[in-house]
């Protein structure tokens, strides 16, 4: 917790997390009751001209499986903040998961 307290104080821009390919620390967000849940990062995923963030929880989440993944949308706020918010249209989730099954038969055939 020490150190997701310290890249807040840093105001690391969540998305430079997520694209330091080096980085192999658990992604930490915040539910609406201020809670910490931490993440591994799977994969990011451009699609239609947006990013997607792939991330299993870690912590456990009602609702979500031990082998479940979930897709987030990667938006810029009013202020230019980098956020995630859960994508919530089924369609495009699958479309999302879709793309990055696809990613990894291309990278299993190479």
């Amino acid at each position: 917790m020490e150190k997701d307290i310290k890249q807040q104080e840093q105001n690391i821009d969540i998305l430079d997390i997520l694209l330091d390919e080096d980085n192999e620390d658990p992604i930490t967000l915040y539910d609406e009751n201020s809670k910490a849940i931490k993440f591994d990062q799977v994969a990011i995923i451009p699609l239609e001209e947006k990013l997607f963030a792939i991330l299993k929880p870690i912590d456990e989440i009602k609702g979500v499986a031990d082998d479940e993944a979930i897709v987030f949308a990667i938006n810029e706020n009013d202020n230019g903040e980098t956020t995630l918010i859960v994508e919530t249209d089924e369609p495009l989730a699958m479309r999302v998961f879709d793309e990055y099954y696809k990613l990894l038969d291309d990278q299993n055939k190479k």
